[in-house]
């Protein structure tokens, strides 16, 4: 998967070293993720906080960097805190304001929603704006960027290049805040040439999920 992800930065002229790849390993037990890190993988995505936490707690000793990249429930927003270097799935201001700390800052992505179904997730384009300036303003949270998912059963590229027009502007509002969280198994060749700095995969490196217990 390394070298894939190498071929298509190289093809869009971008150095390989400036993506992250998250390994997402939903429903798939700690002793895969464990094998993993030996491999050296470091970077691993969770989706359910339930899971996430118990994965989290049971690997403690090894050093990873655990992103939730699912809904988050405003009421479980502390206890991800506790776990998550990252949380990709920001997209609504009641969120935000349960994920207010005056102590450690968690970095964050903004989710954009290139839908019309309310029920994907994400926040709606024309209330970005707003949303980002209240991430700004709130203690404990470190913007990074924004993170989206293509649409199903539509060309993946043209989404990434309008969640790339996106973030252009969010950069106005905050310039350090560059990152792009896009791209998954199927669509992240697309998302590479349309800037993406942050790959979630999960099937390419994990194989087919287990059923859900």
């Amino acid at each position: 998967m390394a070298g894939r992800v190498s071929d298509a930065a190289r093809d869009a002229g971008r150095d390989p070293a400036e993506i992250t790849t998250i390994v997402v390993t939903k429903f798939h037990p700690a002793f895969l993720v464990a094998q993993l890190a030996e491999l050296g993988v470091r970077d691993v995505g969770e989706n359910r906080h339930q899971e996430a936490q118990a994965k989290a707690a049971e690997l403690a000793e090894l050093d990873l960097r655990w992103h939730f990249v699912g809904q988050l429930q405003s009421k479980k927003a502390r206890q991800a805190r506790a776990y998550a270097s990252a949380i990709h799935s920001v997209d609504r201001t009641a969120l935000v304001d349960a994920l207010r700390s005056d102590e450690a800052s968690v970095d964050c992505f903004v989710q954009v929603n290139l839908t019309d179904d309310p029920g994907r997730g994400g926040v709606a384009p024309e209330a970005l704006e707003a949303l980002v300036e209240h991430v700004l303003e709130t203690p404990g949270l470190r913007l990074r960027g924004l993170m989206a998912v293509a649409p199903l059963g539509e060309p993946a590229r043209p989404s990434f290049a309008r969640v790339r027009a996106m973030s252009e502007l969010v950069q106005k509002l905050d310039p350090t805040a560059h990152d792009l969280s896009m791209g998954m198994s199927h669509d992240f060749r697309d998302a590479i040439m349309e800037g993406a700095t942050h790959l979630r995969i999960g099937t390419a490196i994990t194989g087919n999920r287990p059923v859900a217990g």
